[in-house]
This record gives C-alpha cells, structure tokens and sequence, in this order.
C-alpha cells in the first residue's frame, strides 16, 4: 500500500493525525491517511461526550476513536478529535477485493458446475456469495465473486457500516482486514463495497440452503405423487362411467324387442359353442336385484379346456385387458357382429390373424376378474353386448 501502513516504535499523540493501533507493549502500527481527507476536526466542548458528538455526525463511535488514538470513551474540554466521513454512497465504482474476480452467470450453469471449474467447494462459492438464494436456481446473467487467492466470506458494506464494525463483528484485527482487501485507508470504504473476510466459512448459510433444497425435493415428490393419485382417480372414475353407460345401454337393448334372430345367422353358417364340455355358471343379464348386469355367458369348465373360435372371423384383439376380462381374445365376424372370449389362462391366435370356425385360439384360465376357471363368452352387434344363447345352436 505504498508506504501507507508503517511500523513506528513511539506512540502517537491523541491530536496526532495518524490513527493508531496497539499491537504490542514496544511496538505500534500506524496507518497513516491524506491530510485533511474525508475528515472533520472538533474540539471537544465542555459537556460533550462520545455518543453525542458521534450521533451528532452520523458516525460509529468507535470509528472516532480509532481515527482519533483514543484508549477511552472519556472526552476532556479542549481534545482535538479527528471525526471521519464514512459509510455514505460513493460516486466510485462498488469495491472489490484484490484476488476476487467477477464471473457472470451463463445459460445451463450450475452451481456445483462453477465451483468445480475453478477448484472450489459449493461452500467455498456461497461463502464468496452468501446472498445466493438456491442451490439449484441461478439467474442467467447474475454476477459471482470468485475468490481466486484467498478465500473467505464476502460482505458486502451497509450504509453506515465501517471496517471497524467488521472486525469487531469476526475477531479479526483492523490491520489484517484493510490488508487483505487492499485497503490503505480505512475510513474511505462506502456503502455497497465488498470487503473480505479471511478464515469465515458461512457454513450455516450453506446448511440452510441444502435444508431448503431437500424441503423444495420432498414438496415436488409430494405434488407428483398427488397428481398422479388425482390422475388414477380420475381415470378410474372415467373406467366407472362408462361402464355405467355400457350397462344402461345393454339394459335398453335388453327391454327393447330384439332385432336380430338366430335365423339371421344360421343361413350364414350360425355358430357352435366355444368349448365342448361345460357348465353355465352365470347367464347374460342382470344377475340379481342389487347386483351389476352381466353382459355375456360363464362357462364353467376345467383349467386348460381347449377354447374354440365360435364362428370365422379375424382376431381383432389378443393380450390383457385393463377391463377386468384378463388375457381376452376378441375375434371381428364383420356386419359389425364381435365375440368376445375372456379369462383365459393363454391364448395361440394373433392380432389380424384370420380364424375359422372352431380353430383352437386358447385355454381356458382364471385371469382378470375371476373367481374360478370358466371362460366369459360374449356376442357383441355393433358394439352392444347381445344374449349369446340367441346365437348358440
């Protein structure tokens, strides 16, 4: 600092324009600052005290007597004290300490990134910039302090706020902290500037942010697991209406005189039973008073009974069914006429595969909504589920 900070061996006079600071019992370090700069004389008036002259001019207390060589807060009529000006608005650009480089925030950084990039810690890099608001979020564009020398917290100076707050505030001597931040007077520092801190770590600050980015990770854990619970809910919901609206309509269907006969399919060829030995455990309608509409025909029958297509046709579906009929094979005999043939244990035919009459398409199983082996056979004329045993020799 060019000469500005010196070692001297005699002390210093109270009125003595050199603001000195005690070391040890031989030796004194003093900072010596411009004549007459960003300072005001006072002589102390009979009455006055400390606190008052300091309020009086907006200034620290303590800033006056390190400015002055006071050892006490004790004023006697007649001292000359040295009162400086600090803490306001520089017209100058906001300081920066000597070994902080600036670095702008780019598209796709994150902070982890840019701590690895320049051989520091996340810690390392909230210290340097303990007013980031989240780990994970950053502005595209806002400015970083990167601490390439020494590391350290950075503050950044209030109005009215002094080195010497500072080093009263961290333990650390004024000396060191004007030295470490390339100051040669410190009384000069303005509101905005950086000042750095050696040997703070925000440790603290670092462990919040890392509280508040697990608290951010369990809320957005919570609010997909709702979504998704409103999202099944939903559907479920949806399966449920039009269930209710499959069931109203084969109920008007039923009560409705019906339009199609045997007859009408006996003269293209008719149909015979999908499996050859059976019990009908459950006929097609309404099962009981309180009970839902059955829309085809249960035959009960032994695990593994071979099942055969009903009537030619090509397969329009073959896997499982989100509807409850387990592994399902639904064959298209055209004029809008399917079949359908549930519960199976497997099926051998392949979606768009073409059937004939009585070909093996699977075996009878226990699959989806099931509480034995049985196949669940329906007939269906555009899309509306018909009592099988009209179309059954």
């Amino acid at each position: 600092m060019e000469a500005l900070l010196k070692v001297a061996v005699a002390g210093a006079a109270l009125h003595s324009p050199l603001a000195t600071l005690v070391q040890n019992n031989t030796t004194e370090v003093v900072l010596e600052s411009p004549a007459n700069k960003g300072w005001v004389l006072y002589t102390v008036q009979s009455g006055d005290t400390l606190s008052g002259i300091a309020s009086r001019y907006r200034v620290d207390p303590k800033a006056i007597m390190w400015s002055s060589g006071l050892e006490s807060i004790v004023l006697k009529p007649g001292q000359e004290l040295r009162i400086p000006i600090t803490g306001g608005k520089s017209d100058r650009e906001p300081r920066i300490p000597p070994g902080v480089r600036e670095y702008t925030v780019r598209s796709g950084d994150t902070l982890q990134g840019i701590a690895s990039r320049f051989g520091l810690s996340e810690v390392d890099l909230i210290t340097a910039n303990p007013w980031i608001p989240s780990l994970d979020r950053l502005t595209q564009g806002a400015i970083l302090h990167i601490p390439t020398e020494q590391k350290g917290l950075l503050v950044r100076l209030s109005k009215g706020q002094t080195l010497l707050d500072l080093s009263s505030r961290f333990g650390i001597s004024l000396l060191k902290l004007a030295k470490v931040n390339g100051i040669s007077d410190p009384t000069e520092v303005a509101e905005g500037d950086l000042i750095l801190i050696p040997g703070i770590t925000a440790r603290t600050t670092y462990d919040n942010l890392l509280a508040k980015r697990e608290a951010e990770r369990q809320a957005r854990l919570e609010a997909e697991r709702k979504a998704r619970e409103e999202a099944a809910r939903r559907e479920a919901e949806a399966r449920r209406q039009a269930q209710r609206r499959a069931q109203a309509q084969v109920r008007r269907q039923a009560a409705a005189p019906a339009t199609v006969r045997r007859s009408n399919f006996v003269s293209e060829g008719g149909y015979t039973y999908p499996v050859k030995s059976f019990v009908i455990t459950t006929y097609f309608g309404r099962r009981g008073a309180f009970q839902r509409y059955h829309t085809g025909l249960d035959m009960a029958a032994p695990f593994g009974t071979p099942i055969y297509a009903a009537r030619s046709g090509q397969v329009e579906v073959a896997g499982w069914s989100t509807w409850g009929y387990g592994y399902h094979v639904i064959i298209d005999h055209g004029g809008g006429v399917e079949t359908l043939y549930g519960h199976m244990s497997r099926f051998v035919v392949s979606a768009g595969e073409w059937v004939e009459q009585g070909q093996l398409i699977g075996y009878v199983g226990s699959t989806g909504w099931s509480t034995g082996p049985h196949l669940h056979f329906e007939v269906r004329v555009g899309g509306t589920p018909r009592n099988p045993l009209a179309y059954l020799p």
